[in-house]
């Protein structure tokens, strides 16, 4: 291991994962170091990846439903010394500010039909106390992720781009999480009431006026985020491409020109109030942050990223995460955690190697996953290495490239 990584400002050093997708139970403890990951496909590297997902705001690094999780027991398994079906996950974490414990899990009494409603429920806690919502654990930790399915991100739709941004965002303004919720709230509680034609005009304004706060707030936030990530990219040096980004939208676009938060609030509000009627027609609304887009170019190439090779735009989204990394490391002290699926797919040499320096660097603790463990072998000697294979995770040799 590194010496320079035991000084990581943010890290996990227990993992406890109780229930989830292909385990029935998994325990690690780690230093701050980077923690390698291999085994065949199928093994169980991503599962574990979205488990320590769910340590954070959201639905993990799948966008998965909380009852689409749970372990399903071979039926060969003792159901009853499996326990509870429902999920959950849990951390012992060191931050900058000392240790904290947090943990996430589906509410067992959501299970089933059982609770009348049908609606899922997902508990959070920190340092053993129920917390109100999963806010909670942004102010305590900070992820991100890239996975093989987002290497599509700049070709499919701006929904995914949106969260990418949004999960960014975290890292430095934690509200930004009840923002998005209470917005998105109120934007689905509209769309209901116009639907169904008997939309009281009180209750609307209501809805609307929830909608201009926190809709303006989330599109500053991200205009915010923009604009630094913009600066750490054309300031950063190595075999990654330089990303020229930018935030399109209409409230953005409003907000650019400068007009103060409350003015663009009156008129996000005036247009909701406005579009009623057509928007009863279309469902949603047509303006609003829920429309916003980020896009991306290739800088020296002026192609945006949409048109560029799948290892172009890898090579673009791994430098926009280590941008932000570099960007948190230096406002919070200490780097995100790095949740790294299948990273060296698309990489030569030359970038895997880079990579690997700049999380070192840097002091973060990445989770990286492979099939291949000789893809890691640059990191033996400062990364913690591991095998998964049959549910079980076992530590591997140093030195090794073998999973045998």
């Amino acid at each position: 291991m590194s010496p320079e990584t035991e000084g990581a400002g943010l890290w996990i050093n227990r993992l406890l994962v109780h229930q989830f997708r292909s385990y029935a139970r998994a325990e690690l403890e780690i230093s701050a170091a980077p923690v390698v990951l291999t085994g065949a496909n199928g093994a169980g590297k991503t599962n574990l990846l979205e488990a320590i997902s769910f340590l954070s705001p959201g639905r993990g690094l799948r966008g998965a439903k909380l009852g689409e999780i749970d372990r399903i027991a071979p039926a060969a398994e003792d159901r009853e010394a499996a326990g509870p079906a429902a999920w959950a996950v849990a951390a012992s974490v060191m931050t900058p500010l000392g240790p904290r414990e947090i943990g996430s899990g589906r509410d067992p009494g959501s299970l089933g039909p059982a609770n009348g409603n049908g609606r899922e429920r997902r508990l959070v806690k920190v340092d053993g106390v129920a917390a109100r919502g999963q806010q909670a654990l942004a102010e305590v930790i900070s992820l991100v992720w890239l996975t093989p399915q987002m290497d599509g991100l700049f070709r499919e739709g701006a929904g995914g781009r949106r969260r990418f941004l949004d999960r960014l965002v975290y890292g430095f303004d934690p509200e930004h999480s009840a923002r998005s919720n209470a917005y998105e709230h109120a934007l689905r509680e509209r769309a209901r009431l116009l639907k169904s034609g008997r939309g009281d005009a009180a209750w609307l304004d209501a809805l609307e006026d929830s909608m201009a706060g926190h809709g303006v707030a989330i599109a500053d936030a991200r205009l915010a985020m923009v604009e630094r990530l913009q600066q750490a990219c054309d300031a950063a040096e190595g075999p990654f491409p330089k990303a020229r980004l930018a935030l399109e939208g209409t409230v953005e676009e409003w907000l650019r020109e400068g007009h103060p938060a409350l003015a663009v609030e009156d008129r996000l509000r005036a247009s909701l109030a406005e579009s009623r009627r057509q928007d009863a027609e279309a469902g949603g609304a047509a303006v609003g942050p829920h429309r916003s887009d980020l896009a991306a170019q290739h800088a020296a190439k002026g192609v945006a990223a949409g048109l560029c090779s799948t290892g172009e735009q890898k090579a673009l989204l791994i430098a926009i995460l280590l941008a932000h990394a570099r960007l948190q490391s230096l406002a919070r002290g200490a780097a995100p955690l790095l949740l790294l699926d299948e990273v060296a797919a698309h990489l030569d040499a030359e970038r895997r190697a880079a990579l690997y320096r700049e999380i070192l660097d840097m002091r973060a603790q990445a989770w990286l996953t492979g099939t291949d463990a000789a893809d890691f072998s640059s990191l033996a000697g400062a990364a913690q290495f591991f095998t998964i294979q049959d549910g079980a995770i076992r530590p591997r040799p140093a030195g090794s490239t073998s999973d045998t």
